[in-house]
């Protein structure tokens, strides 16, 4: 089963090289889509040197301003992260995580899988951009791996899925969720709609909107579900006026 349509994204990584150590760990795997989000320096030469054989994978990476661009087109978005959440999400072990990815990506849809920045990993914001989280299981005491160790272990997860596709197919949505840039555009639409009553007023207003975000990708509506949500929103913020 072809995976060259599983989309790895790195959030503002900070090193050169790591950028170079991710293209290598990911070619190792057959992945060949790498996404970069204001990445600090880049092209570099450091980041040719690590990749160790993977520069052609560099030489396609596509830079963008902002998660949302990067991830756009994708149906599925996956986030790494080991920290705890104050308002956790739904969490994927690695191998779960890849038969996801390898089942939605089977007919030739993108499908993403995000890294955040080495120090800090990924912000609440850019995780609540996601469908699910993943959490590689480590030592308790020293739980942290560094960029390239992280994506190399995901990508042989990745791999190993794809030589089962039974059980990656299994995991397939009878109907296809939205877009994520669909999902973008309805919690604009709700966040203006729930503006209009009053409901996000007060210092609860972030935690609101994230939980409101947690709550609808868990449930991953189809198109036409998004189009119902819409029109009732659209009564919503008419009753205002």
């Amino acid at each position: 089963m072809p995976i060259n349509d599983i989309r790895i994204v790195l959030v503002e990584p900070n090193h050169p090289g790591n950028i170079g150590a991710v293209a290598r760990a990911m070619k190792t795997m057959a992945l060949s889509d790498l996404a970069l989000v204001r990445p600090v320096d880049f092209p570099s030469h450091l980041a040719d040197r690590r990749s160790m054989g993977a520069k052609d994978l560099l030489d396609k990476a596509r830079v963008f301003e902002s998660l949302e661009e990067a991830i756009g087109d994708c149906r599925l978005v996956i986030g790494s992260s080991a920290r705890e959440r104050s308002f956790p999400h739904s969490i994927l072990e690695p191998r779960e995580c890849a038969a996801q990815l390898v089942g939605e990506a089977a007919d030739g849809e993108p499908a993403a899988l995000i890294f955040g920045p080495e120090r800090t990993g990924l912000a609440n914001r850019e995780l609540d951009q996601c469908t699910f989280q993943v959490r590689i299981p480590a030592n308790e005491a020293f739980s942290s791996l560094n960029l390239g160790a992280a994506v190399q272990l995901l990508c042989y997860e990745i791999f190993m899925a794809s030589r089962t596709p039974e059980e990656a197919l299994a995991s397939i949505p009878k109907e296809k969720p939205s877009l994520q840039i669909e999902m973008e555009h309805f919690y604009d639409h709700l966040e203006r709609a729930l503006d209009a009553r009053g409901y996000l007023e007060g210092e609860m207003r972030e935690v609101t909107l994230s939980k409101l975000r947690r709550l609808f990708n868990r449930g991953r509506p189809h198109s036409g579900e998004l189009k119902l949500l819409h029109t009732m929103l659209k009564m919503i913020h008419n009753e205002s006026e």
